[in-house]
């Protein structure tokens, strides 16, 4: 998992609980009714507004980002460079034989292969980046809708708790915990909106643009590879979209690349 994540998960959660264990009964703050009102309710809107297929999508593409390691953008230069290095030496069409378990870089390698030109491949990858980018969109936005939805449907809850309550004003020793109980779904809201579904939408969010610049290096690096075909060149392309203290120079490149 990634590390950001599971701190935050575990601090954000563990803090909350924490301070209800040191406020009192852990019991007070339990409720199925307003459960079901909040997630019942959150899942029903959501549902409603999306289809099946893009909720799936999103819980799947959830525990995938939160589970696998991003990828280094220094090692995708690297592996440029070497592309670079490879084609320079046994020809263009020796890059279809790469072995690569990513879908756009595979793409990539097969039509320098085919032997397109520099305008078919920015047309190319340009829509694919776009498409991608599109389909993150819709994920990340059922995190944000649901992130919406919750505390709504928390107040929702408030609002029927103090109905009921109103109810009891002839038994007053009633009206606290009846009171307790309607405020609990402002809470359930709250709490599944800010500490699960938007940090979720803004990690989804920040792997998008983490993508968005991957695609952007494999990209750059086949345009220089169809122009010039030089190792350097791409390596002097490429190393701008590492920060310098973390850029490595290029003969520790060539290094690992024989």
């Amino acid at each position: 998992m990634d590390l950001a994540s599971l701190i935050g998960i575990i601090s954000g959660i563990g803090l909350i609980v924490s301070a209800i264990f040191l406020g009192g009964d852990i019991h007070n703050f339990m409720n199925v009714q307003g459960v079901m009102i909040v997630l019942g309710g959150t899942m029903a809107a959501t549902l409603l507004t999306f289809q099946f297929k893009d909720v799936l999508n999103a819980f799947k593409s959830a525990y995938f980002v939160f589970s696998s390691p991003k990828q280094d953008s220094q090692e995708l230069i690297n592996t440029m460079i070497k592309l670079g290095t490879i084609s320079r030496r046994k020809g263009l069409l020796s890059l279809v034989d790469v072995k690569t378990n990513s879908p756009f870089l595979k793409r990539v390698c097969t039509l320098i292969a085919d032997a397109a030109d520099e305008e078919t491949l920015r047309s190319a990858m340009r829509t694919e980046i776009e498409s991608m980018q599109m389909r993150h969109f819709i994920v990340q936005d059922v995190f944000r809708k649901m992130a919406l939805y919750a505390p709504s449907f928390g107040m929702l809850g408030t609002l029927i708790g103090l109905i009921q309550m109103l109810s009891l004003l002839a038994d007053p020793e009633n009206l606290g915990p009846a009171m307790a109980v309607a405020l609990l779904t402002t809470f359930y809201g709250s709490l599944l909106a800010t500490v699960i579904f938007l940090p979720i939408a803004g990690k989804l969010r920040s792997r998008t643009m983490i993508e968005v610049m991957n695609f952007e290096i494999i990209f750059q690096g086949a345009v220089s590879i169809l122009q010039d075909n030089n190792p350097l060149s791409v390596y002097e392309k490429l190393s701008s979209f590492v920060p310098a203290k973390k850029r490595k120079p290029m003969q520790t490149l060539n290094e690992r690349n024989r």
